[in-house]
């Protein structure tokens, strides 16, 4: 299914930059529609490998264009709010499915699991029937000449429909602009990505997700069963321990929502790295202490390690840790990142592309981290912590030194961010060019003028 959806996310652009966002959204649900089909009525292994590519293929659009639409429809005010009810949708989606397949789990026969992926078809119904009652991106709506629309649109969502607000009428001033601009520039490609102008965006952005994988938080959560039978818990008493970290996601997630666009993405993501690797350190230290070698467990060799009964406290601790690495990650790289690669860029020419890359970077990681995760387990057992603690730390300092802050911020307002090159740690309290509300595009000598009296009257330089 991730490899399915790296290729979707990649793809995805092709559709949501001549059809429209919506368009978009509609093609992710009917593949994952038609993938769900084929999963339910499985036969053999192929079947089932066909139909979570399709599921996944759908998925990845979903997932790329998603974050998008969200970030080009929402107030700047509550764009981080937005971006992370994304986030919070994919944490109760998996918090639902975890005890929907608990309880199906137990009705003996194949309808079990026939019935598991057949309930998928049910939230892909429900996305493309809403699809049909949302609007379309104001930003995409722009850039194809449909000014009235995006104009109405801008108005209803900031102003209740009052096209004379102040903030609706410098939003779009802005959105005018950055349209003229990019109208002169040549048809936009997945090559540009990697020119001079987008090359640190292109990798900004893709990074933010390489290393929301990176984290190994798809590790706790794919995995979980295996760091429980480490600690001793088998059966049924695993798999209610387990449920306890999807509720505890679920829970972070609602709780950062109304805190995102108040403490800002940076701190959030400095702060969650921070974390997560003392608790990958832990989790490895415990295991690396306290647990024995055995010969696989239930014939399962990845778990070459348990930590024996007589040290409860040992193992209560393992799963404390476990618990609280899902919290830090639910605080941070799991609800900030999704809505952050759909602002961070600052283009409207660039913003489809270079997210579907971000989003495909995603994907291809998940992928990967599925394949080397279980050997990891039996070859180095403990030591794979450390080595998620590592990139922890590191994205930590990445996050310091190269993302941009967005809080606040109006999407071409981040352009402006990258093409002064405004160091990462400066980019909270940078004060942006703002256009002349109502008025057009000014000449280049003119904007470059008022640009130079822009930086020579900023606190900041």
């Amino acid at each position: 299914m991730a490899l399915g959806s790296f290729f979707g996310a990649i793809l995805s652009a092709f559709v949501s930059e001549p059809l429209g966002r919506r368009a978009s959204l509609l093609f992710s649900a009917f593949f994952w529609i038609i993938g769900s089909i084929i999963q339910a009525s499985v036969q053999n292994r192929t079947q089932l490998c066909l139909g979570r590519v399709i599921s996944g293929f759908g998925v990845g659009f979903g997932s790329s264009v998603a974050p998008i639409y969200g970030s080009e429809l929402a107030a700047r005010k509550i764009r981080g709010l937005i971006g992370g009810l994304f986030q919070f949708s994919v944490t109760l989606g998996i918090l639902v499915m975890f005890y929907v397949g608990y309880g199906l789990g137990k009705i003996p026969g194949y309808s079990s699991f026939r019935l598991a992926w057949g309930l998928q078809i049910v939230p892909g119904f429900l996305l493309l029937l809403g699809c049909l009652f949302i609007p379309e991106s104001p930003r995409w709506l722009a850039k194809h000449g449909h000014w009235e629309d995006c104009e109405l649109i801008v108005a209803q969502i900031q102003a209740k429909g009052n096209r004379e607000d102040p903030d609706v009428m410098i939003e779009i001033s802005e959105i005018k602009e950055q349209i003229l601009l990019d109208e002169k520039s040549k048809t936009f490609s997945y090559l540009d990505l990697l020119s001079k102008k987008y090359f640190l965006r292109t990798v900004t952005s893709a990074f933010a997700q390489i290393w929301q994988q990176l984290t190994g938080m798809n590790v706790m959560m794919y995995y979980i069963r295996y760091i429980f039978e480490m600690a001793g818990y088998e059966g049924d008493a695993n798999l209610v321990a387990s449920s306890i970290q999807y509720v505890l996601f679920a829970v972070g997630t609602a709780f950062i929502l109304p805190f995102i666009d108040r403490f800002g993405r940076r701190p959030l993501l400095m702060f969650g790295a921070a974390a997560m690797m003392g608790l990958q350190f832990a989790v490895g230290g415990i295991l690396a202490v306290y647990s024995k070698p055995i010969e696989g467990l239930e014939g399962d060799e990845t778990v070459t390690i348990k930590i024996p009964p007589e040290n409860k406290s040992a193992a209560k601790g393992l799963i404390a840790c476990c618990y609280l690495f899902v919290v830090s990650f639910s605080f941070s790289w799991g609800t900030v990142i999704w809505g952050y690669c759909s602002e961070v860029n600052g283009s409207n020419e660039a913003r489809a592309k270079m997210v579907s890359v971000s989003t495909a970077s995603n994907w291809l990681f998940n992928f990967a981290l599925a394949l080397f995760v279980p050997p990891s387990f039996s070859n180095i057992s403990w030591k794979t912590y450390f080595i998620f603690g590592a990139f922890c730390g590191a994205m930590g300092i990445h996050v310091y030194l190269a993302f941009p802050e967005t809080k606040g911020k109006r999407l071409e307002e981040l352009g402006q961010i990258w093409d002064e090159k405004v160091p990462a740690w400066k980019s909270a309290s940078y004060v942006p060019y703002v256009p002349t509300v109502g008025s057009e595009v000014e000449s280049e000598p003119e904007k470059e003028k008022a640009e130079v009296d822009h930086v020579e009257n900023s606190n900041e330089y």
